[in-house]
């Protein structure tokens, strides 16, 4: 059941197929709602090409779904996709991408840090050739843990994809129509957007844009969930983790009886001895620390075979509101 705006100007847009598709993914931002529209829609305005904009409701237990269906009602520029619960910020993104009709489709977050006035500069990026263009936060305004995590995301998933650029983590970004088509016949439960698309795409670019303090609510990404988020990117896109426990155990093994062989010609020479033994339990914990890092990464991999198998779906959407025109194949 859809619940379609009933205004003239509803079947002008859905007789005039989009252009541009900007995917927002929405979790408790009511107070950001109203703002948002307020500096979004006189952007897309100025770029004189028809338009949507895709808000993703990801189970909030707010007003924000209230707001979005409000918002709808008079805008046919609107859709909104209610989940019935939340799935997550890359599930809800999957989602809008599923629903976009855009040659370009722009991904942005609901909480205003990265203003949608740098959207006309990323659509003239892609339009100069590029299949990908990132935004990268020169200055942030974000705590130091976060500002930290962030970096070591950037190196994990550079190494991963072998891709090289600044800042991951941003999620105003562009992409070609072909790239996020290859990006929805991924199945995978769990991904991270930006480095998939990059595994599709041959050319991407990444350019500077602005990044503010937030204004209303509060980050949905603690401590917890960005280091669950590096653990998702080790073992989401390469094997090579798993591989260099796998080399450092065999070279471990082998320190290991050339140390014992060490000690064994040494209490024949010197006899024995009770020094060092401090140092020896030193070494052992440090290698029984490193066994169950190993043991954990381990699991990271077989917790994620045990998620696909299962072949649940990444999100279930209890709702659509606004046009529901099949999306490109």
């Amino acid at each position: 059941m859809h619940f379609l705006p009933a205004h003239d100007s509803y079947n002008l847009t859905m007789s005039v197929k989009p252009y541009l598709s900007v995917v927002i993914p929405v979790f408790n931002e009511e107070a950001n709602i109203a703002a948002l529209e307020q500096a979004l829609t006189p952007v897309l305005a100025k770029i004189g090409k028809p338009y949507e904009i895709i808000f993703i409701d990801d189970g909030s237990t707010d007003a924000s779904l209230q707001h979005l269906r409000q918002l709808q009602a008079k805008d046919a520029h609107v859709v909104v996709i209610e989940f019935s619960r939340n799935f997550g910020q890359h599930s809800a993104i999957f989602a809008g991408l599923d629903q976009s009709r855009g040659e370009i489709i722009v991904t942005l977050d609901a909480d205003l840090q990265n203003p949608p006035e740098a959207i006309p500069t990323l659509v003239r990026t892609i339009e100069a050739g590029y299949d990908v263009v990132g935004g990268w936060r020169e200055n942030r305004h974000d705590p130091f843990y976060r500002r930290v995590a962030s970096k070591i995301v950037n190196r994990i998933v550079s190494w991963s994809t072998g891709v090289k650029l600044r800042d991951y983590g941003c999620m105003l970004r562009a992409y070609r129509r072909p790239v996020v088509d290859q990006i929805r016949k991924c199945s995978e439960i769990s991904s991270f957007i930006p480095a998939l698309a990059n595994t599709f795409a041959r050319s991407i670019a990444e350019i500077e844009v602005p990044h503010r303090d937030r204004a209303q609510g509060q980050s949905k990404y603690s401590i917890f969930r960005l280091i669950r988020l590096n653990f998702d990117l080790m073992t989401g896109f390469s094997l090579f983790p798993i591989q260099m426990i796998s080399v450092f155990g065999l070279v471990t093994a082998l320190g290991g009886m050339g140390f014992g062989g060490f000690l064994l010609i040494r209490r024949f020479i010197v006899g024995p001895e009770a020094e060092g033994l401090f140092t020896l339990f030193a070494i052992l914990f440090g290698f029984v620390g490193i066994q169950i890092f190993a043991l954990g990464l381990i699991g990271e991999y077989v917790g994620r075979i045990y998620n696909e198998v299962r072949k649940r779906p990444r999100f279930v959407v209890r709702e659509i509101y606004g046009p529901s025109e099949s999306t490109p194949s």
